[in-house]
């Protein structure tokens, strides 16, 4: 029966000592109005123009240390890249500048992106160009082109041509290739 008091007492006067040590804590101080703390939000940034990214980007130079080293396939791959400035679907083009100082590379730029890119050897025949470091990739067929970023999964810019791209997918237009199949199915002789 002892013990019983004794639990009783002690469940008792748990309460009382909660109450004792708060009110032997320093009390906190009150919570700062909420005006205050509206007032000092980080202000807004500020939106840059287009005419300034643009002006930034054409003095930016892109980063030429590169640590591929091409090889003579790679460099005929290069030669057969077609430079200048491609006008691509919806409004947007595509400038593919050849390197002076080091042959086989490229400046790939579009609206506000450079890339610096080389040739990757291609199993389809495809004109191939890559930026590793950035994930893009200009494929070049013969009647359009496309610039890829790789790591967004995304298409830059799509139906690309130009003025030997369209002279060439006029000419496909009048003489169509010959199917691959075209005549498989005919008589056996």
């Amino acid at each position: 029966m002892k013990k019983i008091a004794l639990i009783a007492a002690v469940a008792l006067a748990l309460p009382f000592a909660a109450v004792a040590q708060t009110a032997a804590a320093p009390a906190k101080p009150a919570a700062k109005p909420a005006a205050k703390a509206e007032a000092k939000k980080a202000p807004p940034k500020r939106q840059v123009t287009r005419r300034a990214a643009k002006a930034v980007e054409e003095v930016t130079p892109v980063n030429t240390d590169t640590d591929v080293t091409l090889n003579d396939a790679d460099l005929a791959v290069a030669q057969r890249v077609s430079v200048g400035k491609a006008q691509c679907e919806l409004g947007a083009d595509v400038t593919v500048t050849p390197d002076e100082k080091k042959p086989g590379f490229f400046t790939v730029s579009t609206k506000g992106q450079k890339y610096r890119m080389h040739p990757v050897e291609s199993r389809t025949g495809a004109i191939r160009l890559e930026d590793p470091r950035a994930g893009a990739m200009w494929l070049q067929l013969g009647n359009k082109s496309m610039l890829m970023n790789q790591k967004a999964g995304l298409r830059i810019a799509d139906e690309c041509q130009t003025d030997a791209q369209v002279a060439f997918a006029a000419e496909m237009k009048k003489n169509p290739p010959k199917a691959l199949f075209e005549g498989a199915d005919g008589e056996k002789k």
